[in-house]
């Protein structure tokens, strides 16, 4: 017997598929679990990813199966939802079908597509080579080579200025990612690796974090900026604001600063290039929206904004399309102020579960209010007992901070065996300043790795 043509539907009923298994895509999954309608999920991987805890797998805290839960686990009490896996090439918007790379189709009444984001290089793709992002795990494992290869290549360094120049990490972007990479590898640096080596000394690395704007944490209050500042240094980190990365190579990377004098009573600024030798550039300064952000926005006849975001309308539908949900980070959001949403986890995932809602109540007649975002803070980690924080206006900083950015993502793991296994991770961490999944993977055909 054949098995079925996925575009055929499974019952009468009101059909969603939701493209993409993210904060967004999943949310929308589990609110739908009980409503009448049939829920098909599709992404090209059989896993949601917890990304904001990548930078953990990075440096060696967790292991990768750590922040991965199988879909198919995760859904598998929902009788009315199938997973499917697959890579989504397009969109038939008259037929409201989405097509798959091996020519099929998955027919639907209400899509979601919630596919995420990916690293913007700002016009140098060529870059991404010397320097990658954080986005995957494929990412994550691949910089935690990079990373514990330079301390090896550092140890057998013929010269000082070799060796210098495998001691010298440079963060492209001051952001949370930045500074929660910065702050885990000053840990790796002075705590981790001590005594480990014969040759060098791990806590002589210098960790670099540039930041375009006047502060790092930008969309944080300037306070806590400050503070978070003084955290890395106290990891022996460095901050590089109002500078720019021009270019980047194998051996290191060009930074343009700018210097305000005055002349004639007015101030001007003055850009200067300054050349620094490092064999380990990561990535962080920038996002673009998945390239199925455009394809959607063109079958509907849309628009997208420069980083290739979809802007919607107030119930995170496409403009002409009630059908078509767009949520996340590829959907272009305003808040109740106006002001464009940030792309958070709590964004995607109260969008995802609004579309769910407001789905489920079509289907009974009924309708829903407009998205509101309820804004439940920022907060960003910077070593052991080190965070800052925003949670309802209240600033927060230090241990307390720590202690409840501990909880908060403790909370937004899905699956319980995740949070457990976490947890005893990081209890172990914490008390004995070990980082135990410091495996150097892959090999050097994998171009993202220098040779």
């Amino acid at each position: 017997m054949s098995a079925p043509d996925p575009a055929t539907p499974a019952s009468s009923r009101h059909r969603v598929v939701i493209v993409g298994g993210g904060f967004g895509g999943l949310q929308a999954a589990l609110r739908l679990g009980r409503a009448p309608v049939d829920v098909t999920l599709v992404d090209r991987r059989n896993f949601h990813l917890f990304q904001p805890l990548l930078y953990q797998v990075a440096t060696g805290g967790l292991s990768p199966a750590n922040i991965a839960s199988p879909l198919r686990g995760v859904l598998h009490r929902q009788k009315n939802t199938r997973v499917v896996l697959g890579e989504v090439t397009g969109f038939d918007v008259p037929g409201r079908r989405v097509l798959l790379a091996d020519g099929a189709a998955l027919a639907y009444d209400s899509l979601i597509v919630a596919t995420g984001s990916s690293h913007s290089y700002f016009g140098h793709a060529d870059w991404e080579r010397f320097a990658p992002g954080l986005k995957t795990v494929e990412d994550a494992t691949a910089m935690r080579r990079r990373i514990l290869v330079a301390f090896e290549e550092a140890e057998k360094a013929a010269t000082p200025e070799e060796r210098t120049a495998w001691l010298t990490f440079v963060l492209v972007g001051g952001g949370p990612t930045g500074v929660e990479l910065a702050g885990a590898i000053g840990e790796l640096a002075h705590w981790t690796f001590r005594d480990n080596f014969r040759a060098i000394d791990p806590a002589r690395a210098r960790i670099l974090v540039v930041e375009g704007n006047d502060r790092v944490l930008p969309a944080y209050p300037p306070d806590l900026s400050a503070k978070a500042v003084r955290s890395l240094e106290r990891l022996g980190a460095e901050v590089m604001t109002s500078a720019t990365v021009v270019d980047v190579r194998p051996d290191g990377v060009t930074v343009r600063r700018a210097d305000r004098h005055r002349e004639a009573g007015a101030p001007v600024d003055l850009a200067r290039d300054e050349r620094i030798a490092a064999r380990t550039v990561l990535w962080s300064a920038g996002v673009a929206a998945s390239p199925l952000g455009k394809r959607i926005a063109e079958a509907c006849g849309a628009s997208t904004d420069k980083a290739g975001r979809v802007p919607v309308q107030p119930d995170l539908t496409i403009p002409g399309h009630p059908e078509v949900f767009v949520v996340g980070d590829l959907a272009t959001v305003r808040g109740a102020d106006g002001q464009l949403l940030p792309g958070v986890a709590q964004v995607a995932i109260q969008g995802g579960r609004y579309a769910a809602r407001l789905i489920s109540a079509r289907v009974e007649g009924r309708t829903l209010p407009p998205f509101r975002y309820n804004d439940l803070g920022l907060m960003a980690t910077i070593g052991r007992a080190a965070a800052v924080a925003v949670i309802r206006g209240r600033h927060l900083w230090g241990y307390p901070a720590w202690l409840v950015w501990l909880f908060i993502h403790l909370t937004w793991l899905v699956q319980f065996e995740s949070k457990l296994l976490v947890l005893t991770q990081w209890a172990w961490n914490y008390i004995t300043r070990n980082r135990s999944d410091r495996l150097i993977t892959g090999g050097p055909g994998d171009e993202r790795i220098p040779a």
